[in-house]
C-alpha cells in the first residue's frame, strides 16, 4: 500500500506538537525536572472526586444527552454569570471532551475552505492545524514583548480582509501569560463589530489571573456575545485534566451546529466527569483561590529569579507560565532547550513551538512545586554560567 498517497495532504502536513516532543524526551531521563506540560500539580478537590465516585456507585454510567447533562449546563450558566458577568441559557451551552474539542468544533462549524482565521501568536498549538484541516487559511499576528504580548487593535485592523471569518482570542494566554485589560478589549471589540467578524475566545485560564483585576471576557462587552464563542473547561481551574471536560457557550445557531458535529464524532462527554463537574461549579470557588494563591507565589519567584540571572522576563498576569527571552545565549529556542535538557536535565519548551513569533523565548510552567522550581532554577543558572551567559 502506498500510504503516502492514501493519507490526506492536510493531515500529513500537520506539525507534531513541540510540547510533546520535549515531554517524551524527558520521560526517558529519570533525574530530569520537567517544567513543560501545562498540568496542575494539585489533586482534583476531594468533593469533586467524591461526586464522581458516588455517580459510579449509583450506576450513572450511561450516555448523557449529546449536549451534556441539563443540570450541568444550567450550572455552567450560573457560574459564568456569577464569575464573569456572562449570561447564557441552557440551549447555548455544549459540554465537550475537554476545551480542545470545543475549539475544534467551533472552527469546523464556522470555517469553510479559503476562509481566513486570524491567530495571535505565540499561542497554544492547536488553532493552526485545526484551521488547516478545515481548508481554512491561518493568518498569524505576531504579538510583541513590548506590548506584553497583547493583541492591539491596530494589528487586528491591519490583518482583516474580506475573507476573514474568525479571530482566535487566546487570553489569558498560553504560553506567554499575557492578559487583555478592559481598555484593550474595548479597542479590539470596536474593530470586530465594525467588520462583523466572529470570535473564538479561549478562556480556559480565566480563573488564573493575578493582581487586582479579574479576567474579563470579550463576550461581556456590548454587541460581542452575538459574535463570540467562549471556550472554557475544568482542567486548569479545578485541576481536572484527566477528567477531560470542557464546554462552549455562544449564539444558539452556532452551538446547535457544533452539537451536531459533536453528536456524530463523540456522542457525549464522559458521564462521570459531568456529575463531578456539577459539584466543582457549586462548591469549589474556595479551592480555586487556594490554587491561584500558590501559583501566584511561584510566579513571583520565577519572574524575579529569571530576570536576576539575565533571562529577561516580563511579568505575566495570567495562566501558569513565564515566557523568558533566551536571546542572550545566541541560540535558537530549540537549540537552547535541547542543550539545557541534555546538559542539565531540565525540560522547558522552545518558544518556537507556539509560532514563529515565539522564537527567542522559552515557556516554563509553574504548575509544579516550589521545590522543583528552585532546583530547576539552580540548574538553569549553572547552565548559563558554564556557557558565559549569566548576568554578572
Amino acid at each position: 500500500m502506498n500510504y503516502n498517497e492514501l493519507l490526506a495532504p492536510a493531515a500529513k502536513a500537520m506539525r507534531p506538537s513541540g510540547i510533546r516532543k520535549f515531554f517524551d524526551l524527558a520521560t526517558d531521563m529519570p533525574h530530569c525536572i520537567a517544567l513543560g506540560v501545562g498540568e496542575p500539580d494539585f489533586k482534583t478537590p476531594w468533593s469533586v472526586r467524591d461526586a464522581g465516585i458516588r455517580s459510579l456507585e449509583q450506576g450513572r454510567t450511561k450516555y448523557t444527552a449529546n449536549a451534556g447533562l441539563k443540570e450541568l449546563r444550567a450550572e455552567i450558566c450560573t457560574y459564568l454569570a456569577r464569575r464573569f458577568d456572562l449570561h447564557y441559557q441552557v440551549p447555548q451551552v455544549l459540554v465537550t471532551v475537554g476545551g480542545s474539542e470545543a475549539i475544534d468544533l467551533a472552527i469546523r462549524a464556522l470555517v469553510r475552505p479559503g476562509d481566513e482565521v486570524i491567530i495571535p501568536e505565540p499561542c497554544f498549538v492547536c488553532y493552526e492545524p485545526i484551521t488547516q484541516l478545515t481548508g481554512g487559511v491561518p493568518v498569524p499576528i505576531a504579538t510583541r514583548a513590548e506590548d506584553e504580548f497583547r493583541l492591539t487593535a491596530a494589528q487586528l485592523e491591519a490583518a482583516i480582509t474580506p475573507r476573514t471569518k474568525l479571530v482566535v482570542f487566546p487570553y489569558p494566554n498560553n504560553p506567554t501569560g499575557a492578559v487583555m485589560e478592559e481598555k484593550d478589549l474595548q479597542a479590539v471589540a470596536e474593530v470586530l463589530r465594525r467588520h462583523d467578524v466572529m470570535v473564538l475566545s479561549d478562556e480556559i485560564y480565566s480563573e488564573l489571573t493575578y493582581g487586582t483585576q479579574r479576567h474579563k471576557s470579550i463576550a461581556s462587552l456590548p454587541g460581542m456575545a452575538e459574535r463570540t464563542i467562549v471556550v472554557n473547561g475544568f482542567s486548569k481551574s479545578y485541576a481536572m485534566t484527566g477528567w477531560r471536560l470542557g464546554y462552549a457557550v455562544g449564539p444558539e445557531p452556532v452551538i446547535s451546529v457544533m452539537t451536531k458535529i459533536h453528536q456524530s464524532c463523540i456522542m457525549s462527554a464522559p458521564t462521570t466527569s459531568q456529575y463531578a463537574a456539577i459539584t466543582a461549579l457549586r462548591q469549589c470557588d474556595d479551592q480555586i483561590e487556594v490554587m491561584r494563591d500558590e501559583y501566584n507565589r511561584r510566579r513571583r519567584y520565577l519572574v524575579k529569579t529569571l530576570n536576576d540571572m539575565g533571562l529577561t522576563c516580563f511579568e505575566p498576569k495570567g495562566a501558569f507560565y513565564v515566557f523568558p527571552s533566551i536571546q542572550v545565549s545566541g541560540l535558537s529556542s530549540e537549540e537552547f532547550c535541547e542543550r539545557l535538557l541534555r546538559e542539565k536535565e531540565v525540560a522547558i519548551i522552545p518558544g518556537s513551538a507556539f509560532g514563529a513569533s515565539g522564537e527567542g523565548y522559552a515557556r516554563i510552567s509553574y504548575a509544579y512545586s516550589l521545590d522543583h522550581l528552585q532546583t530547576a532554577m539552580e540548574r538553569i543558572r549553572a547552565f548559563l554560567r558554564e556557557n558565559g551567559w549569566h548576568k554578572a
